[in-house]
């Protein structure tokens, strides 16, 4: 049931596993105080925010995230960064374009891209991320998300068991859509373990904290027998019963939480032009659920 204020701020649940629209809001202007907080109230019961029909440039897409918490900055390094001088040090494009040069001009440029937290790899992982839709392909590209407060309900209790207390590797190189070998070296990859269920610091509820793309293995565990449980949590969170596809219009801006969710990107045609703008929050360090 969508939830509607006096202003005319109107919040429609998707009606999938997770996900709202919400309309009403010109993010081109300030928040009030209280459009901001039932913003956020908002965003956490329904972990994905969609709005539509903005037209935002990067300084405006800044200062609306900013209702939400501190702008992050990029892990890449300002010499590994195509954008340029003329971006915030929190922006990245995420395109397929290329410069006269011909070099790409943002990054994760083509294709398909698996099942993923943002940052997951880092000490602090993002709190949120926000991509705004600038040009589109014909088809495809679309960004599938996951709800993994259901996927931890979803798991078998023994498996539960099994895993309680237990962390995960994640493994994350900049170039990566697919998995690394975590048999080869990792000097100058990103890893580090995380806790296989997090509490969410604010919801206080449990959700699972393992993706397809850079989750390589259950710490302490055998290879075969890590595999095995990595491969029925991944199933489990990407169930069609547990995800929403969100199909792009341009001028759209979503918004997702980024400690209860995954998010994937379908395959689009390598010769149509793709270009969302992104930014993100400073999150914190993962709590274990207990």
């Amino acid at each position: 049931m969508a939830t509607t204020l006096k202003n005319k701020l109107e919040i429609s649940p998707t009606g999938s596993a997770l996900g709202a629209r919400v309309t009403g809001v010109d993010l081109t202007q300030p928040l009030d105080a209280d459009t901001a907080a039932t913003l956020n109230q908002a965003w956490l019961d329904h972990i994905v925010l969609i709005f539509s029909h903005q037209d935002l440039t990067q300084e405006q897409q800044l200062a609306f995230a900013a209702n939400f918490g501190t702008l992050g900055t990029r892990s890449r390094s300002v010499d590994r960064r195509p954008e340029g001088a003329d971006y915030h040090d929190g922006v990245m494009l995420v395109t397929n374009k290329k410069d006269a040069a011909g070099n790409y001009v943002g990054s994760l440029p083509d294709g398909e891209m698996y099942f993923h937290h943002d940052m997951c790899y880092m000490p602090q992982p993002h709190k949120g991320t926000l991509l705004y839709a600038i040009d589109l392909p014909s088809t495809g590209g679309h960004t599938l998300f996951t709800n993994m407060y259901r996927a931890y309900d979803k798991i078998p209790e023994a498996l539960k068991k099994t895993l309680a207390g237990r962390t995960a590797l994640q493994v994350y190189d900049f170039h990566m859509t697919e998995t690394v070998d975590i048999d080869g070296d990792l000097t100058g990859i990103h890893h580090l373990s995380q806790p296989i269920f997090v509490q969410h610091p604010v919801s206080g509820r449990t959700a699972l904290y393992v993706n397809r793309l850079m989750t390589a293995r259950v710490d302490g565990l055998p290879r075969d027998e890590s595999d095995a449980i990595l491969s029925e949590l991944w199933d489990i969170a990407e169930a069609p019963e547990n995800v929403y596809e969100h199909v792009w219009a341009e001028g759209e801006l979503a918004m997702w939480d980024n400690y209860c969710s995954c998010h994937a990107r379908t395959d689009f045609p390598a010769t149509e032009r793709r270009l969302l703008r992104r930014c993100t929050l400073v999150g914190q360090e993962m709590i274990a659920a207990v």
